[in-house]
């Protein structure tokens, strides 16, 4: 089976690129790690590749709010082979601080294929402070995602201090609903979107805890499943032995599926 090839940018204080590329890799992509400024010194190599990944971690440090540096340089110096990419109908995924970096460029929630024009925001959690720890999270049914077809809800680790979702257009926040652009919220225990923390850890409006494009091709969320690769990576999984209830692998791993699925036909 042909393996899609995945760019995985790399540098600059994020830190998620061993169990990104992992996840990748299980799923049957061949990932390759790149630095930003390797990229940035060449960006016309994106066109070798299917899909591409903004990972998590503290890029820049967070500096002037975390993600917006990181993305400054990626829109300001190739902006225009990224267009190209989504264009050829490839994929891209953000996770956490990638997720941050995605909306701070605007290529998320691109509402009329406008990329590159920044609308929501990702803002400090209503607590105040760095959170982390598992959250219950729903892939919706009627999203075009294709990263979250048909996974339900899915346990995953949080682990950030800046995602809440945010905007002051109730307008523009109606369009990113009607038009299936939440692809995942935080959910409670009777699967019901929640703003009540710690089900939902940040305050995130509508429970949102990932969007995609109106394409479905372009998508990121907080929660992290390159960190679910393995059922031992679930705080409960001694007794989901005991109980019979273990997987046999991490359920972060379908994401990472799913999109591979989608590459190769």
């Amino acid at each position: 089976m042909h393996k899609p090839k995945v760019l995985i940018i790399t540098g600059y204080g994020v830190n998620c690129e061993a169990e990104s590329a992992h996840a990748w890799k299980l799923a049957g992509a061949e990932p390759a790690l790149v630095h930003l400024n390797d990229l940035l010194e060449r960006p016309e190599q994106l066109a070798e590749f299917q899909a591409m990944m903004f990972i998590g971690g503290f890029s820049y440090g967070d500096h002037m709010t975390s993600g917006h540096v990181f993305a400054l340089r990626v829109k300001h110096h190739m902006q225009e082979q990224l267009q190209q990419f989504i264009d050829a109908g490839k994929l891209i995924m953000g996770i956490c601080n990638g997720f941050q970096v995605m909306t701070k460029m605007g290529l998320l929630p691109a509402l009329d294929g406008r990329y590159f024009e920044p609308t929501v925001a990702l803002m400090q959690n209503d607590c105040g402070h760095f959170q982390n720890f598992w959250v219950a999270v729903r892939f919706e049914e009627r999203s075009p995602c294709v990263f979250t077809k048909g996974l339900g809800t899915l346990p995953l680790p949080i682990r950030h201090g800046e995602g809440k979702i945010f905007t002051l257009d109730r307008a523009l926040l109606d369009r990113i609903e009607a038009e299936g652009c939440v692809a995942a919220r935080y959910v409670d225990r009777d699967n019901q979107p929640t703003q009540a923390f710690p089900d939902n850890p940040n305050g995130s409006l509508n429970a949102i805890a990932g969007l995609c494009d109106p394409t479905g091709r372009i998508f990121g969320m907080m929660p992290h499943p390159e960190a679910y690769l393995f059922p031992e990576n679930h705080p409960n999984w001694d007794r989901q032995k005991l109980a019979g209830t273990l997987p046999e692998q991490g359920l972060g791993l379908k994401l990472f599926r799913n999109a591979v699925r989608h590459i190769v036909g």
